[in-house]
C-alpha cells in the first residue's frame, strides 16, 4: 500500500468546537487525519492549532453547509490535500432562535424552519452528496449525521421547539433513506445520539462532556463492516424513533 496514502481521513463538520472538536480530537487520537470543517476561519484555524498541539494530524477546510459552492470547494480540497476520505461526520447544526414564540408551534415563524433546515438537513445532504464520490472510492466508508432525541416522536423530550426537533427527525428519516440506497454497498450510514452535553448550544448547562457526547460517533465513525446500517444509537444503544 502506498505508505504517503493508507492513513484515513475524516471530516468532521461544525469541527471548531463542543461536540464537533470533540469528535474531531477522538478520530484524530484514534490515527485519522482529521479535515476540521468550519465557516469561521479564524475559529477554523484556532481548532487545528489546538489539535495539533495535542498530536493530531489536522487540517482546515472551509465549509458553510448551507452553501452549494463552498460544499463543492470543500470536497475539491480534501481531494487535493488528503487524496481521500473515509469517514464524514456531519455535525455542523443549528437550534434557531427561540425568542418571542419563534418556536412554538402556534406562533411558529416559518423563517426560522428554513433556517433551521437548511443547515439541519438541506446540509447533510449536500454535504454527503458532496463528498461521496470519495466516500465510495474508500475500503470502509462511515457516514454519521449527529441527532438529537429532540427529534423522538416517541420520547418527546426537551421544550417545546417547533423548528429544532422537527429538523432532527426529519433528518432521522432521511438517514434512513440513505442506508437502504447504501445496502447493497459498503457505505454504512447511522444517526448517533450524542445526549446532553454542555456546550454554548446549551449555554453549558448540560450534564454530559463534549468528550461522551462524541464517543457515540467516533463508535459509529468505526464500524466493522459487518455493523449494523441505518440505525440510531446512544451510549446505550438503539434510540426510540
Amino acid at each position: 500500500m502506498d505508505s504517503v496514502n493508507d492513513t484515513k481521513t475524516a471530516l468532521v463538520t461544525g469541527a471548531n468546537k463542543g461536540i464537533g472538536f470533540a469528535i474531531a480530537q477522538g478520530l484524530g487520537e484514534i490515527g485519522f487525519t482529521v479535515a476540521v470543517g468550519a465557516r469561521d476561519d479564524a475559529r477554523r484555524e484556532e481548532a487545528v492549532g489546538r489539535l495539533r498541539a495535542s498530536g493530531v494530524d489536522a487540517f482546515g477546510v472551509a465549509l458553510d453547509v448551507t452553501s452549494d459552492d463552498s460544499v463543492a470547494a470543500a470536497a475539491k480540497e480534501i481531494e487535493r490535500t488528503a487524496g481521500r476520505l473515509d469517514v464524514l461526520v456531519n455535525n455542523a447544526g443549528i437550534s434557531g432562535r427561540s425568542d418571542g414564540g419563534a418556536q412554538n408551534p402556534t406562533t411558529l415563524d416559518l423563517d426560522v424552519v428554513r433556517t433551521v433546515l437548511d443547515t439541519n438537513v438541506f446540509g447533510v445532504v449536500r454535504v454527503t452528496n458532496a463528498m461521496l464520490p470519495m466516500l465510495r472510492r474508500a475500503s470502509s466508508p462511515r457516514i454519521v449525521n449527529m441527532s438529537s432525541n429532540m427529534g423522538s416522536l416517541t420520547l418527546r423530550t426537551g421544550p417545546i421547539l417547533g423548528a429544532y426537533a422537527p429538523s432532527k427527525s426529519m433528518l432521522n428519516g432521511i438517514t434512513a433513506q440513505y442506508a437502504r440506497e447504501f445496502a447493497d454497498t459498503h457505505v454504512i450510514v447511522n444517526a448517533a445520539c450524542p445526549g446532553y452535553v454542555a456546550t454554548d448550544f446549551t449555554g453549558f448547562n448540560a450534564p454530559r462532556t463534549p468528550e461522551q457526547g462524541a464517543a457515540i460517533a467516533i463508535r459509529l465513525a468505526t464500524l466493522p463492516d459487518d455493523g449494523p446500517r441505518g440505525g440510531w444509537f446512544d451510549d446505550e444503544g438503539v434510540v426510540p424513533w
